[in-house]
């Protein structure tokens, strides 16, 4: 098994800022997973993963010259109560968001201090936003848990969209 999945979410930000959301194709979400992922390449990614699971998150954009970033993930759970979380900067809160199943993950993100810096070829910093969380072993296996996933795109009144449509399930 691999300790780690990767789920890589490729948003068209000039296609998501121009209709004002994250449908229309202006989001490809895809993993690395072994176990057979249902929905890649849509917003609506299931994600196969097992207990004790390390899930990383990391958003591209279409157009290198417009950034975008995850600012933030979230599980509610299903009886409506709020769920512990990590924010953009790693900073507790509680997201009173909708019900969007259980709890899935419990991690946080990495940007600023702390983030996870690679160079390229040319010796330049890349600076990646990436949310790392493991697989809880209480899961239910076959059941779907769905997580909120947030994009920062650029600033602005309509500069974060987010989506409520992918999900975690244990094989």
């Amino acid at each position: 098994m691999k300790s780690q999945v990767n789920i890589i979410a490729v948003v068209d930000v000039i296609g998501a800022l121009s209709i004002r959301g994250l449908h229309d194709g202006n989001l490809c979400m895809v993993d690395d997973g072994p176990f057979g992922s249902s929905h890649q390449g849509t917003a609506d990614l299931v994600t196969i993963v097992k207990p004790g699971q390390v899930v990383s998150w990391t958003a591209l954009a279409v157009d290198l010259q417009t950034p975008v970033e995850i600012k933030n993930i979230s599980f509610a759970p299903s009886d409506g109560h709020a769920a512990h979380g990590r924010d953009h900067a790693g900073q507790a809160h509680r997201d009173q968001g909708p019900g969007m199943g259980a709890p899935g993950v419990h991690g946080q993100g990495a940007h600023g201090q702390g983030a996870h810096h690679e160079q390229d070829a040319a010796g330049e910093k890349l600076d990646l936003d990436v949310w790392t969380g493991v697989v809880p072993h209480w899961m239910t296996p076959g059941v779907p848990y769905q997580y909120r996933i947030e994009f920062q795109m650029y600033e602005g009144a309509h500069s974060v969209m987010r989506v409520e449509t992918p999900a975690l399930m244990c094989q």
